[in-house]
């Protein structure tokens, strides 16, 4: 591996303020990539979900990183801005190499209520967030990453393939939004397979985001604090972590082995060899399986 091993490389991270989207942008720009990151809370306009996180915050960190960050602020669900958008990374880079959708952004889940006692406006808007902006992005995007052989689609969700397909997800509206999520990246991969471009769906593991980690009230560096309250919490991950997922893939001179499959980070940490942050490998999905669900002592060894 060089030492930025990216670089020249141009990656679109479509929901990139908080997250596994700034994470995701962080560790490609760590590589060298320069990363356009996208969203709508700016410094000077929060989106509805009303957090302290900005795109200008994210782009600042992938420079930081040793990349190149450019924040642009657009709301995916305007087709035009997306347009707009794609139109700016052609003019300005000439290519387009990797594509994360990231895009959720939504402020409203009510866990463990069945339909027809739920906010039904707050669930509609929930899919249109989760669901639309993808393929609004997908649709406008790409045209210019398919110009050159070797480009990387990434849908990003939460929870792999086989664990969803057998477990409901605590609410109606964000089951049916992570399933149709992992069926874009499905009609995705049928639909790039005679084109040289790589489309795979990836999900992080039990993720310390920003929000997350207000929740617990605890921060990145004294998150074990939060096992008291929930002891499974031992098993989570930085956004950092699937971040290096995304760099390992678009790294890959082989990628397209895994063209059209679920992955996690913690199976992909196995495959490439990266850690997070503290050096371990988090493997969460199979923690949750194997541990959680079944109602066993919450223990990471031999998963982490």
């Amino acid at each position: 591996m060089t030492e930025k091993p990216m670089a020249g490389k141009v990656a679109l991270v479509a929901g990139g303020t908080r997250g596994a989207g700034r994470g995701t942008a962080i560790q490609l720009g760590a590589a060298g990539a320069t990363v356009y990151v996208t969203g709508r809370s700016t410094r000077a306009q929060r989106s509805e979900m009303n957090r302290p996180e900005t795109i200008e915050e994210t782009a600042e960190l992938v420079t930081v990183a040793g990349g190149a960050g450019i924040a642009v602020q657009v709301d995916h669900l305007v087709p035009d801005e997306v347009h707009d958008l794609v139109v700016r990374i052609e003019f300005e880079q000439g290519a387009l190499h990797v594509l994360v959708n990231d895009i959720w952004g939504t402020s409203t889940i009510e866990w463990n209520k069945p339909v027809w006692e739920s906010d039904l406006n707050a669930g509609l808007r929930t899919l249109r967030l989760a669901v639309d902006t993808h393929a609004i992005t997908s649709h406008f995007a790409l045209p210019l990453l398919l110009k050159n052989p070797g480009g990387l689609v990434i849908e990003m969700t939460d929870g792999t393939d086989e664990y969803n397909a057998v477990n409901y997800r605590n609410s109606f509206f964000y089951d049916l939004a992570k399933g149709a999520v992992s069926r874009m990246a499905f009609a995705l991969a049928h639909e790039l397979r005679s084109h040289d471009a790589t489309s795979v769906l990836l999900t992080p593991g039990w993720l310390r985001s920003e929000d997350m980690l207000d929740d617990f009230g605890v921060t990145e560096e004294n998150w074990r604090d939060a096992l008291t309250s929930e002891p499974h919490f031992a098993i989570s991950e930085s956004p950092a972590y699937v971040g290096r997922a995304v760099v390992a893939l678009a790294q890959d001179p082989d990628v397209s082995r895994w063209h059209g499959r679920s992955l996690s980070s913690g199976e992909l940490a196995k495959v490439y060899g990266f850690t997070d942050r503290d050096g371990s490998q988090p493997d969460a999905w199979r923690y949750v399986v194997e541990v959680q669900d079944v109602g066993k002592p919450a223990d990471p060894t031999g998963y982490r």
